[in-house]
């Protein structure tokens, strides 16, 4: 088995493990990206089977997943609270912080963790560190920004490199583009996530401190379990 079949293998174990929290009534928030989809695809077997839930999705692909699978979406906007959200992350440390967004889809992935009473990561342990940042941070910036904001991630001692698709620029589902900063490994992630809030025409950015509930990781033999 080749390193890619096992950790989609461990991305699987640990979706399935995680929607074994969900119930019947839910609201449940679904993330992006690759181990999200293996968390759908298992809830969409589940609603099939007669489970009654409803969704919001924190991109337009994982809506579209959703309703192919027969899951009733509602709108992320007219939500005040979410039972159960499930999602992955790029990176995450056994204090329960995250780097998110590799997928760009991290400002909906954010509302929904911050609206979820039990907000659930799901990762293989590849995804597990001891310092968060050797993946670069997303920031998604609203155009006319884009200037400002780079600059004050460099005035931050980050380099900054904006995402592209191709040759053009990769724009989010909000219709903004993403920078990718680089800070070295963090010592402190709270106080840079403070500094990033602050910066005007910054959306969000990748750092989710203080906003996962539990984060639940495949080994391929066994599930753990940080919360």
């Amino acid at each position: 088995m080749n390193d890619e079949t096992q950790q989609n293998k461990e991305k699987q174990a640990a979706a399935i493990a995680a929607i074994a929290f969900v119930k019947n009534g839910d609201v449940v928030g679904l993330g992006t990206g690759s181990t999200a989809t293996y968390a759908i695809n298992a809830l969409g077997k589940k609603v099939a089977e007669g489970l009654k839930i409803k969704a919001a999705a924190s991109s337009i692909r994982t809506e579209e997943l959703a309703k192919s699978l027969g899951i009733e979406i509602v709108s992320l906007e007219n939500l005040s609270t979410i039972d159960i959200s499930i999602d992955g992350a790029d990176e995450f440390t056994e204090s329960l912080n995250l780097i998110k967004g590799g997928g760009g889809a991290l400002f909906r992935e954010k509302i929904i963790a911050t609206l979820s009473k039990n907000s659930i990561i799901v990762v293989d342990r590849s995804k597990k560190v001891k310092k968060l940042g050797a993946f670069t941070i997303p920031i998604e910036v609203i155009p006319l920004a884009f200037q400002y904001v780079f600059d004050q991630i460099l005035k931050l001692s980050g380099k900054a490199t904006k995402r592209k698709k191709g040759n053009k620029n990769f724009i989010t589902d909000n219709g903004n583009y993403i920078i990718d900063a680089d800070f070295g490994l963090l010592e402190k992630p709270e106080e840079l996530a403070i500094a990033l809030n602050q910066i005007n025409g910054v959306l969000a950015h990748g750092l989710f401190i203080g906003l996962t509930s539990k984060i639940i990781m495949s080994t391929g033999n066994d599930i753990i379990v940080f919360e």
